[in-house]
């Protein structure tokens, strides 16, 4: 019976001249999964059909170059310091993809799309609030799975344990400073088990929240866990005040979903109050 997680022995597979990644093929999959489940979500509220799918056209490219820009933004030694390589920027099969970059760039891009759809009088449209709270939990799932992609790449782990669901990390990819250490904490699968908890309860909670608050409770929820899980990342990181780069804007971006959330919560409040909306 195996005490540890071992770490996959190979993040690749040879199929004639071509060579597919068990990254990338995990953030296919995922991707898939957001849209199938958004574009289901979406219709059940009354969108229409399709809609999803037309706007992740715009949204899935913009997500992922966004991903990357914030990895090379906030990562750029290993691709233009010294000793780096700036054509590996564009390896993105081999991870290093933003989450926060991913979420702000892909958000925007679809909002962009959804109005523009609404500028062609593209019927079945609802609000991009309800837009956004039907991907939420697809979304989610997407993190999850592109999260076992970092297994795969044998990256993104945490601290030493002795814990029984410790990785096994390579000499090879044990960190400067780590290389007497075989097991660590699998923070990305910490990230993946805390995200699709995060989708359960928006499951079970979202018949309670008002339009716009599904999606930022996602984003609240997601903070906290990544606030904590990035503290036990030993991956090199820019380090302001003590705390990575990463932890702050965790901090500020749930800062910010939450106020937000309380400002949604207060203005239906009041308008139920003053009696334009019925109760």
């Amino acid at each position: 019976m195996l005490r540890f997680i071992p770490t996959p022995s190979t993040s690749q597979l040879g199929i004639g001249p071509f060579t597919v990644h068990f990254y990338a093929l995990c953030i296919i999959a995922g991707i898939t999964i957001a849209i199938w489940w958004g574009d289901k979500r979406y219709r059940r509220v009354g969108g229409a059909e399709h809609v999803v799918a037309d706007v992740a056209i715009i949204a899935v490219p913009s997500g992922i170059i966004g991903g990357r820009l914030y990895h090379l933004l906030t990562s750029p030694d290993a691709y233009f310091g010294s000793g780096g390589h700036p054509l590996d920027a564009f390896k993105i099969w081999q991870g290093g993809l933003g989450i926060w970059g991913a979420i702000a760039l892909g958000t925007l891009a679809a909002w962009w799309m959804h109005k523009r759809l609404r500028n062609r009088g593209r019927q079945g449209l609802l609000t991009f609030s309800q837009f956004a709270d039907a991907l939420a939990p697809g979304v989610l799932c997407a993190q999850a799975i592109g999260r076992c992609g970092n297994w795969f790449n044998g990256e993104l782990f945490g601290k030493p344990t002795n814990l029984p669901w410790g990785l096994e990390i390579p000499l090879a990819l044990r960190p400067l400073g780590f290389e007497t250490f075989p097991t660590f904490h699998p923070t990305f699968a910490y990230e993946a088990l805390w995200c699709l908890g995060i989708a359960f309860l928006i499951l079970r909670l979202e018949k309670q929240f008002k339009p716009g608050q599904t999606f930022l409770f996602y984003i609240a929820a997601y903070c906290v866990g990544r606030f904590f899980f990035e503290s036990l990342r030993i991956d090199q990181a820019h380090v302001i005040f003590g705390m990575r780069v990463n932890e702050w804007v965790s901090l500020i971006v749930g800062f910010l979903a939450i106020a937000q959330l309380r400002r949604i919560s207060k203005r239906v409040t009041n308008s139920e109050e003053s009696g334009t909306i019925s109760p």
